[in-house]
């Protein structure tokens, strides 16, 4: 199986083909045959697609980031040895946050979990995206597992995993926490929900990609008009996407290693327009269009925080 959006004249692929690892190189060749006018690219490959096509002359390769990677019983080790992290999960549990695994159907439908969700969406600097980040997992649980923060019995946060079968593994695909939930609340959802799915015999677990992360490495390969892009992003996209506290997050739970991701495209040089249905495949309107609300949106968001600050009395001479 093959996951896909066909946008501008190309097929962004998600991630790679779905078959075993000695049926890969077979899958994309009956792919690529089966409707060669549409040049596929394979957004968010990892090293078993870039074995098979990274060194071919008729592929582009750019690195899109990084996406830390543990064994769960590593995760134990450097959480139990970590102070500052044993601090957090206790800072949660002095507030009587509970975290416990829900049934799929239990969690459907659920209002409380639909609030926290908008909560957390309201916070964000972009409009929801589809493609790889579609927001509303809770739509959808059929095998995915749901890791719950309770506080005095009221849901504030939750943790959604997919499985990673061809690795034995789980993807932490959203960790979300609401306006209620203190300091502390996520990182006892993610030790929690890593601790049981290593209990049960997982042989690893990931948080997902880090975008224009410098653990990936190699940015230098990627075309100079495409580092200046993500260069510029990185230094003024903040209010949409905070790359580097994203990156910082995922680094404070001490990954065993980190595995870059890349973009492989079926053309000699990476171009804008690979880049432009690359960015069409995660929205439902104009890319250029959807930008520009996220402007707007992110101008809103900022005035709702400056009024909502207290206001300061100046200070009395006397």
């Amino acid at each position: 199986m093959v996951g896909y959006v066909a946008k501008k004249g190309r097929r962004v692929i998600a991630g790679a083909p779905i078959c075993s690892y000695e049926r890969l190189p077979g899958v994309i060749k009956e792919w690529i045959a089966a409707k060669p006018e549409w040049p596929g690219c394979y957004f968010g490959a990892e090293e078993r697609v870039y074995e098979v096509l990274g060194k071919n002359p008729a592929y582009s390769t750019v690195i899109l980031g990084a996406q830390p990677v543990w064994s769960p019983s590593n995760w134990a080790k450097a959480i139990d040895e970590d102070s500052s992290l044993r601090y957090q999960l206790q800072r949660a549990r002095n507030k009587n946050v509970t975290v416990r695994e829900w049934p799929a159907e239990k969690a459907k439908a659920n209002e409380d979990l639909q609030r926290v969700l908008k909560e957390w969406l309201q916070t964000r600097g972009l409009p929801p995206m589809h493609f790889l980040v579609e927001p509303q997992t809770l739509d959808c649980l059929d095998d995915r597992r749901l890791f719950i923060a309770e506080r005095n019995g009221k849901p504030i946060g939750f943790v959604t995993m997919s499985p990673v079968p061809t690795r034995a593994g789980w993807l932490t695909e959203q960790f979300v926490r609401g306006k209620e939930a203190p300091n502390g609340t996520i990182e006892l959802m993610l030790d929690t929900a890593i601790r049981t799915v290593g209990r049960e015999g997982a042989r690893m677990v990931t948080m997902g990609i880090v975008p224009l992360s410098p653990h990936g490495h190699q940015e230098d390969r990627n075309p100079g008009w495409l580092r200046w892009i993500t260069a510029w992003m990185r230094a003024h996209g903040r209010r949409f996407y905070n790359f580097d506290g994203l990156d910082a997050f995922k680094s404070k739970f001490h990954p065993d290693y980190w595995e870059p991701i890349y973009v492989i495209s079926r053309e000699p040089k990476f171009s804008f327009r690979t880049l432009y249905a690359i960015a069409a495949a995660f929205t439902s309107e104009n890319p250029v269009v959807a930008v520009l609300k996220g402007i707007v949106r992110a101008a809103r968001q900022e005035w709702r925080w400056l009024t909502s600050q207290p206001s300061r009395k100046p200070k009395s001479n006397k």
